[in-house]
C-alpha cells in the first residue's frame, strides 16, 4: 500500500491580494487528493505595503537598502499565513496532528534570473513556531544554486494533473498570473516551461493606478473590450530582447514597465496590454516541438474573456479553462506547493533542466522541523 502524505500548501501570487491555501494528499508521485481550499484576502493596507515595497526594488542593492522594512513585512505576512493555516484545517475539517507538512511559497518581492536571486518574504522558523507543523520553504534556492533560475516551480504538478486526467498530449497548460508561464508536456512525455510574458501584472498596475485602487484588475475583460490595440506601441513592447530569449527563462514584474503608454488612455491602455499577454503566449508556440492539442488556462487570467478569446482566435487550437476538469483553478498553485513539499521531504526532484535551466534534476526546499 502506497503511503499518502498529507500537506498543507500555501500561496502568495504577484498579485498581492491575499493567500490561497489547501490540503491535499500524495504518495510524491502519481496519487493526489485534494481534501479542500481556502482564500484569505489581505486587506488594503497590507496590499498597498507589498505593491509599495515592489517598486522600490528594481535591483539587487534595493533589497539591503529596504531590509529593515522587508523583515517586518516578512512577519506580518508569516503571522497570516499561520492564520490561514488554521482556517484550512477548520475549513477541511482535519486534524492539526494529521498534517505532515506545510509547503511555504511565499511572497515574491525580486526576481532576476541574471543575478541569481530570487527574495520571497517568507519566514519558515516562524511559520513552524506558530502552527506546530514541519514547513517546507525556500523552495527556490537550491535550484538556483544549481544554475537554475528558481522557477517556474509548477510544471511537474501540471504533469501530475495531466496524468490524473488523461489528458491527450502534446497539451500546454498556461498559468496566467501576474507573469504568464507555459508548461508543455510534448507527446513523448517530457516537460518544457518557461515564462512566455506578462500576464495580468501590468493591466492590474495599471488600473490600480489610474483607479486610486477603485478597480484592482479587469473583471472577465471588460475593459479590454471596450478598447483599441495600438499597434505601434505593443510592437515596441514585443520587441523587448526577452521574446528573443530562448527557454528556459523567467521575468520578474518590474521586467516590464507602463512607461510605453502614458499617453494612451485608460481602455485603449488596458487592451494594448491585454493583447500583450495573448500575443505572447501564442507567439511562444513557435518554439514547440509539436502544436499542442489543447490549451489548458490555469491562474487568476483565466477568466479574462478578453484573453480566451484571442488566444482562440491566435492560436486556432481547443482552449479549455482547467476548471472544465472538474478542478478549482484558483488553487492549483497553492495545491502545488503542498505536493513540492511533499516531494521535497522525500528527497524527490522539483525542478529540471527543461523547467529551470539546471543543471540536472534537483530537489528543493528548506525543511524546518518543530522542537
Amino acid at each position: 500500500m502506497v503511503k499518502l502524505l498529507t500537506a498543507i500548501g500555501l500561496m502568495s501570487g504577484t498579485s498581492g491580494d491575499g493567500i490561497d491555501a489547501s490540503i491535499i494528499q500524495s504518495d510524491g508521485e502519481e496519487e493526489l487528493n485534494i481534501i479542500d481550499n481556502c482564500y484569505v484576502p489581505f486587506n488594503s493596507k497590507l496590499k498597498s505595503e507589498i505593491r509599495g515595497l515592489k517598486e522600490k526594488i528594481e535591483k539587487q542593492s534595493d533589497l539591503d537598502l529596504n531590509l529593515t522594512h522587508i523583515v517586518n513585512l516578512e512577519q506580518k505576512i508569516t503571522v497570516l499565513h499561520s492564520e490561514a493555516v488554521e482556517q484550512i484545517i477548520k475549513k477541511g475539517k482535519v486534524k492539526k496532528s494529521e498534517i505532515d507538512i506545510i509547503g511555504f511559497h511565499g511572497q515574491t518581492i525580486y526576481h532576476n534570473s541574471k543575478q541569481c536571486i530570487s527574495r520571497q518574504l517568507a519566514n519558515g522558523e516562524l511559520l513552524c513556531e506558530l502552527t506546530k507543523i514541519n514547513v517546507v520553504f525556500k523552495f527556490r534556492d537550491n535550484d538556483i544554486k544549481n544554475g537554475g533560475q528558481g522557477a517556474p516551480l509548477v510544471p511537474i504538478f501540471h504533469h501530475l494533473i495531466q496524468k490524473k486526467k488523461k489528458i491527450q498530449l502534446p497539451v500546454m497548460f498556461v498559468n496566467l498570473g501576474g507573469i504568464s508561464n507555459i508548461t508543455y508536456i510534448d507527446s513523448q512525455n517530457q516537460i518544457k516551461s518557461f515564462d512566455c510574458g506578462p500576464g495580468n501584472f501590468l493591466i492590474d498596475k495599471l488600473l490600480q493606478k489610474k483607479t486610486n485602487n477603485k478597480i484592482e484588475f479587469d473583471i472577465n475583460g471588460v475593459t479590454a473590450f471596450k478598447g483599441s490595440v495600438n499597434e505601434v506601441i505593443l510592437e515596441s513592447y514585443l520587441s523587448d530582447p526577452f521574446f528573443e530569449l530562448k527557454p528556459p527563462k523567467t521575468l520578474d514584474v518590474n521586467d516590464f514597465s507602463l512607461s510605453l503608454i502614458r499617453g494612451l488612455d485608460l481602455e485603449n491602455s488596458v487592451t494594448t496590454l491585454s493583447e500583450l499577454t495573448v500575443r505572447a503566449i501564442s507567439n511562444s508556440l513557435n518554439i514547440l516541438t509539436d502544436k499542442p492539442k489543447k490549451i489548458i488556462l490555469c491562474g487568476g487570467g483565466r477568466k479574462n474573456k478578453y484573453f480566451f478569446q484571442r488566444l482562440k482566435d491566435l492560436c486556432k487550437i481547443n482552449i479549455l479553462n482547467i476548471d472544465e476538469f472538474k478542478i478549482n483553478g484558483d488553487f492549483i498553485e497553492s495545491q502545488a506547493f503542498g505536493y513540492l513539499a511533499i516531494r521535497s521531504i522525500m528527497n524527490k526532484p522539483l525542478t529540471f533542466p527543461d523547467t529551470t535551466g539546471v543543471t540536472k534534476a534537483s530537489t528543493g526546499g528548506v525543511l524546518i522541523k518543530t522542537k
